[in-house]
């Protein structure tokens, strides 16, 4: 049985933080989905056709890794498609308390889905889409939050 992850989020935009988790679980799963999933609270800062475009891109030679976008619950989701782990990265506490309170649900929602947190590599921890969005909003350089140009 080959061990299936979906990583959840808006990414909006898909920083080198989300880079960082992607690749290294990469190395973990059989297969990594990434899933832009629509949030109804946020209005997105990138369409999402563009970035999943530019996120393909950015792994096209992981051949692992696959970007989709989604509806609906992320337990619901991912049991759609088969997987059984949600992969997320956490930066410092208050990531964790969030992402850990995020689990429990999906958990209740989806008994066998088990999250797997992987802590940010230190170098990016500082990188979040909020600040790497404000930035670019307001014509600032973020070539050192993204992988990829958004231009």
């Amino acid at each position: 049985m080959s061990k299936i992850a979906l990583f959840p989020g808006s990414f909006d935009p898909f920083t080198k933080g989300h880079e960082d988790i992607v690749l290294r679980g990469a190395g973990i799963f059989d297969e990594l989905i990434i899933g832009i999933g629509t949030n109804t609270s946020k209005s997105r800062y990138v369409p999402i056709d563009q970035m999943i475009t530019l996120i393909k891109e950015t792994f096209k030679d992981v051949p692992n890794v696959k970007v989709v976008s989604y509806d609906g619950l992320t337990a619901v989701y991912a049991a759609s498609i088969g997987a059984k782990y949600i992969l997320r990265g956490v930066r410092n506490t208050t990531d964790f308390e969030y992402e850990n309170t995020i689990s429990q649900a999906n958990k209740n929602m989806n008994k066998e889905l088990e999250t797997i947190f992987l802590i940010t590599s230190p170098s990016l921890a500082h990188i979040s889409s909020t600040i790497t969005r404000e930035i670019h909003k307001l014509g600032g350089d973020v070539t050192d939050y993204l992988p990829f140009d958004l231009s």
